[in-house]
């Protein structure tokens, strides 16, 4: 019996009186209502292009991209672009710098927009289709949807070279899953008046031409960034 003093029962009523404080958070919170539901993080498109995305010899606000973030405002499309292109890139030049721009933007949507500067100066299409495979293939790694744009050679760069050139971004597309823009150049360099759209080196298009150009690949973009 000695060894029971100054031993006591717990209380009923304060373990009563404890629970109900550490109910009162869970019960605030109940009849608040439901718990706010996260915001879907925001689309960001990266565009890894050379000269054609880059405005080169643009005033800026003037090329395809530019206007594909005013299109993107005007639809009320809540997206952000990354323009990550440089005049004379390569595909090879894309290759190497697309990791680096992956961990740093981490795009859920990639426009690969490179391959024409590899034809200008006659680089084997095994390199330029390789390469391609190989930007697609991290993007989509990377958890991002691909978007292939396709280019074309005038003629007189050869008709089976030519030929063989435009066709191999609509192999890569169809082969790894990607979206494609078959030619960006599309109602520029095949217009009547194309001479008009150019610029005066003949090669880069006049600020008039990316209206088009924009066309062309938003009427691909419009059911990709869904």
């Amino acid at each position: 019996m000695d060894g029971m003093v100054g031993r006591r029962k717990p209380q009923p009523m304060l373990r009563r009186t404890a629970l109900l404080h550490c109910s009162l958070p869970l019960l605030g919170s109940l009849l608040a209502g439901p718990l706010p539901a996260v915001a879907a993080a925001v689309p960001t498109v990266l565009v890894v292009g050379d000269s054609l995305s880059a405005e080169y010899g643009l005033a800026r606000g003037t090329g395809w991209v530019a206007l594909l973030e005013q299109q993107l405002a005007r639809d009320r499309i809540a997206a952000k672009v990354v323009n990550a292109s440089i005049s004379g890139d390569t595909t090879s030049g894309g290759r190497s710098r697309l990791p680096a721009l992956l961990a740093t933007h981490k795009p859920t949507h990639v426009v690969v927009e490179l391959g024409g500067n590899d034809a200008l100066r006659g680089l084997p299409l095994t390199m330029t289709r390789d390469n391609l495979v190989a930007m697609v293939r991290a993007a989509k790694a990377a958890g991002a949807k691909v978007m292939v744009v396709g280019m074309q050679l005038p003629p007189n760069y050869g008709a089976r070279y030519g030929q063989d050139f435009a066709a191999l971004f609509g192999t890569v597309a169809k082969a790894e899953g990607a979206a494609l823009v078959p030619f960006l150049l599309a109602g520029v360099a095949d217009a009547p008046n194309a001479e008009a759209l150019f610029q005066p080196d003949r090669i880069h298009p006049a600020a008039a031409a990316h209206p088009r150009m924009l066309a062309n690949v938003w009427a691909v973009m419009q059911g990709w960034l869904k």
